[in-house]
């Protein structure tokens, strides 16, 4: 049963760390809460359903093909919204409106092309059963696994070893100071958006070859990663990592002693602990002010 456990734990944690390491990345450029990434993650399977179950393209290249649209997708949310009100220099909150407004409209607009029923990515993967230290694991399981672990191991180094990775930590470090020594932070921005956004694609693709496609699933998307980054520490990209698996291994040792249908509310119940003894999270340094 722990081995069980600690695999549906891995699985849920490396979805939530996608999802949140996304939010993270775009959050550290703009300072505001995109919460029109869970309409991002959405689009991210929708799409992939479209190229594979409809138009019968190869898995992978359909894979592909999702992700970099829900690259292109998150980066003209940000041109022609975000982009715009930062030219007119309104409040935080003002975004946070219109980032729930493009929520909506893509959550709708979904649900309008493809209609409210649930739909199903059938990948061709199997659903052959292995055994694993005593724990049952698919084929599936195994590929969301390792093409998770595998994104967050590609984002690190390019991060954290790459001229562009340095560029876009300084950015999100002080932007004004970026621009003062050549650094484009516009360019920068949607770099992180499209970033961002691919991340949210992947981890929307990988989340529905294991569950159904629905139009409201970025709802919940964007709950889990946004409870993994505050775990983690708002701003935070390890903290993103970290919160994500945090999270996704209480929930999961916590339906062992009571009802799976609890599994959201364990969710928020740790949102609110660290809320009240621990806002900043586990490696967070924005200061409270920012956190609007």
């Amino acid at each position: 049963m722990i081995s069980q456990l600690f695999l549906n734990s891995l699985i849920a944690g490396s979805i939530y760390a996608l999802i949140a390491i996304g939010f993270a990345v775009i959050y550290k450029t703009v300072k505001f809460f995109h919460f029109a990434h869970g309409a991002v993650y959405a689009s991210g399977a929708y799409i992939a359903y479209t190229f594979f179950q409809i138009l019968q393209i190869n898995f992978i290249v359909s894979f592909f093909l999702a992700t970099i649209s829900a690259g292109i997708i998150g980066l003209g949310i940000y041109q022609l919204v975000y982009h715009t009100l930062q030219l007119k220099k309104v409040p935080n909150l003002i975004y946070l409106l219109a980032s729930f407004g493009v929520f909506i409209f893509i959550q709708n607009l979904i649900a309008l092309i493809y209609g409210s029923q649930v739909l199903i990515i059938r990948s061709g993967l199997g659903e052959s059963i292995y055994s694993f230290l005593g724990a049952a694991i698919t084929l599936t399981q195994i590929t969301i696994i390792v093409i998770s672990l595998t994104t967050l191991i590609a984002l690190w180094i390019f991060i954290e070893k790459t001229k562009l990775g340095l560029a876009l930590r300084a950015v999100a470090d002080d932007s004004q100071a970026a621009q003062l020594v050549g650094i484009d932070s516009l360019r920068l921005t949607q770099v992180s958006f499209f970033i961002g956004s691919i991340l949210a694609g992947v981890a929307g693709v990988l989340i529905s070859l294991d569950t159904n496609l629905s139009p409201t699933m970025g709802l919940t998307a964007i709950f889990k990663g946004l409870i993994a980054c505050i775990i983690g520490g708002i701003g935070s990209i390890p903290g993103a990592v970290v919160g994500g698996f945090f999270l996704g291994f209480v929930e999961n040792f916590g339906i062992w002693y009571i009802s799976s249908i609890w599994q959201d509310s364990i969710s928020f119940v740790v949102l609110i602990i660290f809320l009240i003894f621990r806002p900043r999270g586990f490696f967070g340094i924005i200061p409270e002010k920012e956190l609007i």
